[in-house]
């Protein structure tokens, strides 16, 4: 095709002069004058002509550097975004290509192209004036290869945000111009540090985001380089002290991260040199001590995080002298103390976010707090701070997000909080907060309003009814009472919490035409009537809690059908009766079902068997398998939380890294034999079907649930043998068949060696073995020790009645007789009416 190109041009450039020619011979006609001026022309056009048509092959036609190209094009898997890039078109004109006056190539930018491929067929040496490679976010894989260093005239490399694998090539450290290197966002691994030549001419050095390992980086250390302007060696595994030389070896940085790493140690006093850094991120290692004083230097400083440590002390008052401070965050050390420094509110005028959570800080938020007039985010959460919500912050006019939750704050919530057009994230939970939700709340640009743990009464004029972007509203753990407000149901919230109230009534609502709702959180209030109708349009609900209510009636039909997306469901302790719908089932994403305490009767539905297309039956689903601990309270931030029993006692946990899976039929009426199609669900990490009216075997596939570590089918009425698959449940770590009609001998090896305390099989007269202390009789049969575990039995249940009817007749004598002998009147009273009958019986006598 470029053959074929030059061609046309050539015969274009013989051909052309004659028809210009011809047309001039054609005007000769007219006069002679105006034949010598188109003979000048003539004579121009031919003369320049030749130089104007090589430009324009030299435009049209592909280049060497093309060709290279177009070569490393045809190995990717993906290059739809490449389209231009063909013979058709110059090299100059693709997409991405920038050429320099010459025509030769010397900037490739392709970032966010979705490119996929590797880099593998991208070095020509045709690429002789390429000053830059931007590839940043494509999904390029496989290794980084050596030759990308033979590219000698390289200024800026980016390879970011891509899946680039294996070590680090050394041989990069030898590209003699290179001033960008950011080779973050990958899964790259060590280089070889021992031949890392320094690179003199580095201004910016970013590794974030890889595999990379060990102590700080020596090649950065091996040599002075006054050019090195940022830093970022961010989310790694890089471990060991903050290297105290680092000021004096790159005394011009302005930018530092080194954070989301494993450093430790104090930071060191030395970083006070660097008089022209402006951002230091250390947050998320193992830093310890205090914050140094002398660190106040930094003027030039703007932006500080030093949050997720285990730093300790006071804040430096001196740090009012930082007067450029615009983002300062040390959440999350969990031991600063001390006060906020006045000083800080009179100096840090151009403070846009302030972020001290989680620590020990005192004190109360003090007025001088409006003089950061530009502040858009304010974190105070979870100190000790004292005092009521101060009637400043409502002065504080570009305030975006308030964050005072988890203190001891007093009093109400101010009406001066009115002012605050811009606030859209208000978080005062778990503070000493009374009285009633001002109407106020209802003038702002809300999306997250989390009152939760306070002692709120009531809500003023249903005022969360009026805010159109509303999108998470967490109102539990109050003294709220009173009906759920009907128009609730029309907010688009995706998140409400009204759980751990004294809501009561039924749940009711006008028209709901269409929810945004994905989490409803009803819990422990005084709810009463059947299974709320409103539910049935929340067609995106995916975490529905309704549990410690006082529901009553059956559990809908349409629910299967209806709530299609549910993955929580927990109706746990209310009245719900009659069976348990099989259209349940049909909820395909469902993970937990927690049915328990209520008065279900029936039989456990067959075509639970439908949850092998579930999350229940695919492990792979999940982030991992295998053991999990919970602590006694994960409450995420902004997170759903969900009460169950597991193991035995009451957690909460929360579902926002979605691993819990189980079944809780538990406290109930159910009848009939536990379906082996319950089995298969073999991801589920609890079953609890105790304390209902289950018969029959256990069925033989229990070892089907190979993830399961908590299995309760305690008081029921199972008999015959424990299947020797049990054994098979490598995780299982809390058991209890206590108190049912099991027999034979208790199964063992794996797992079951572990679980050795005899109160998980007690009360099955027929079991015998390890860990009772009833030993199994040679040759005695599962069916003998069934027979006599039945004639145990009906033993125990005569003696049982035995005692009941004396029970009944000391209770019953002791309610008459020791009424006769406490209370005087009625000792009198029934001695007289004795005393009156015996006369009339004597006088029937006498007149016999």
């Amino acid at each position: 095709m470029r053959s074929s190109a030059s061609c046309n041009a050539v015969s274009w450039y013989i051909y052309g002069p004659k028809y210009l020619v011809r047309g001039s011979k054609q005007a000769c006609s007219s006069s002679s004058s105006a034949m010598a001026s188109q003979l000048k022309n003539l004579l121009f056009v031919s003369a320049t002509f030749p130089l104007l048509l090589l430009l324009l092959c030299m435009a049209s036609a592909i280049s060497p550097e093309g060709e290279a190209l177009l070569r490393w094009k045809s190995t990717l898997l993906n290059s739809t975004s490449l389209s231009s890039w063909s013979h058709a078109n110059p090299t100059c004109y693709w997409h991405g290509v920038t050429c320099d006056s010459a025509g030769h190539v010397t900037l490739l930018r392709l970032h966010a192209c979705d490119l996929k491929g590797t880099l593998d067929a991208l070095y020509s040496p045709a690429f002789q004036n390429l000053t830059g490679i931007d590839l940043y976010y494509n999904n390029i894989f496989g290794v980084i290869p050596v030759n990308i260093s033979l590219f000698l005239t390289l200024t800026s490399l980016d390879l970011s945000w891509n899946n680039l694998v294996g070590d680090i090539p050394y041989q990069l450290s030898n590209l003699p111009k290179i001033v960008e290197l950011d080779l973050g966002n990958n899964h790259l691994t060590n280089p070889d540090h021992t031949k890392f030549s320094p690179m003199p001419t580095l201004s910016l050095l970013s590794l974030n985001s890889n595999n990379l390992h060990g102590t700080f980086p020596q090649f950065i250390l091996n040599r002075t380089n006054v050019w090195l302007v940022q830093l970022d060696l961010s989310s790694n595994s890089f471990t060991g002290s903050i290297p105290t030389t680092l000021p004096d070896i790159a005394p011009n940085l302005r930018l530092i991260d080194l954070s989301s790493n494993m450093f430790f140690g104090c930071i060191p006093q030395s970083l006070s040199k660097l008089a022209r850094i402006e951002s230091l991120y250390l947050q998320e290692n193992n830093l310890t001590g205090g914050i140094p004083k002398g660190l106040s230097n930094l003027t030039n400083l703007g932006n500080m995080d030093l949050s997720r440590n285990i730093l300790s002390g006071e804040l430096p008052p001196s740090f009012s002298r930082m007067n450029k401070m615009q983002t300062f965050q040390v959440g999350n050390n969990h031991h600063l103390s001390g006060s906020i420094p006045l000083e800080w509110f009179s100096n840090w005028t151009l403070l846009r976010t302030f972020d001290v959570a989680n620590n020990n800080l005192v004190g109360s938020i003090p007025p001088e707090i409006t003089r950061w007039e530009v502040i858009d985010t304010l974190v105070l959460r979870g100190n000790c701070f004292i005092g009521k919500v101060r009637a400043e912050l409502g002065y504080l006019p570009n305030l975006y997000a308030l964050d005072l939750s988890s203190n001891n704050l007093t009093g109400t919530i101010p009406l001066e909080f009115g002012s605050l057009s811009y606030l859209q994230i208000l978080d005062l939970s778990n503070n000493l907060l009374e009285g009633e939700i001002p109407g106020i709340l209802s003038l702002l640009p809300l999306t997250d309003t989390l009152l939760s743990g306070n002692k709120f009464t009531g809500i003023a004029d249903n005022n969360f009814c009026e805010l159109p972007n509303l999108k998470l509203l967490d109102l539990s753990k109050n003294l709220i009472s009173g009906a759920v407000p009907g128009c609730f149901w029309n907010i688009p919230v995706t998140y409400m919490d009204l759980s751990s109230n004294a809501f009561a009534g039924e749940v009711t609502a006008s028209t709901v035409d269409f929810s945004q709702l994905d989490s409803v959180d009803l819990s422990n209030n005084k709810l009463t009537g059947c299974f709320p109708s409103v539910l049935k349009n929340l067609e995106l609900l995916e975490f529905l809690d309704l549990g410690d209510n006082m529901f009553s009636g059956k559990i809908p039909s349409w629910i299967g059908a209806s709530l299609s997306m549910l993955r929580i469901l927990r109706l746990r302790s209310n009245m719900f009766h009659g069976s348990i719908p099989c259209e349940v089932s049909q909820l395909s994403d469902l993970q937990l079902l927690d049915l328990a305490g209520n008065n279900l009767t029936g039989h456990i539905p067959v075509s639970f068997a439908n949850f092998n297309y579930t999350i229940m039956t695919k492990p792979e689903l999940e982030h991992n398998s295998g053991p999990m601990e919970m602590v006694d309270s994960f409450l995420p931030h902004y997170s759903d939380q969900v009460d169950i029993i597991w193991k035995g006692r009451d957690y909460t946990y929360s579902r926002k890294i979605m691993l819990m899976t189980g079944i809780d039929l538990s406290s109930n009426y159910l009848s009939g034999e536990i379906p082996a199609e319950l089995l298969n669900l073999g991801a589920i990490r609890f079953l609890n079907l105790s304390r209902n009216n289950l018969s029959g075997a256990i069925p033989s596939n229990i070892g089907n649930l190979k993830d399961v570590e908590s299995l309760d089918l305690s008081w029921n009425e199972l008999s015959g043998p424990i299947p020797p698959s049990m054994s098979h449940l490598m995780f299982l770590s809390s058991l209890n068949l206590s108190n049912n009609l099991l027999s034979g001998e208790i199964p063992s090896g794996n797992q079951l060696q572990t679980l050795d305390d005899p109160t998980i099989y007690s009360n099955n007269l027929g079991l015998c073995g390890v860990p009772l202390s009833i030993p199994c009789k040679n040759g005695s049969s599962s069916t003998t020790a069934l027979d006599g575990a039945k004639e145990d039995h009906r033993q125990l249940e005569t003696l049982w009645l035995y005692y009941s009817v004396i029970a009944g007749t000391v209770f019953g004598f002791w309610i008459w007789f020791g009424t006769l002998f406490f209370w005087s009147i009625w000792r009198v009273t029934f001695f007289s009416c004795i005393d009156a009958m015996q006369q009339k019986f004597m006088q029937k006598m006498k007149r016999t």
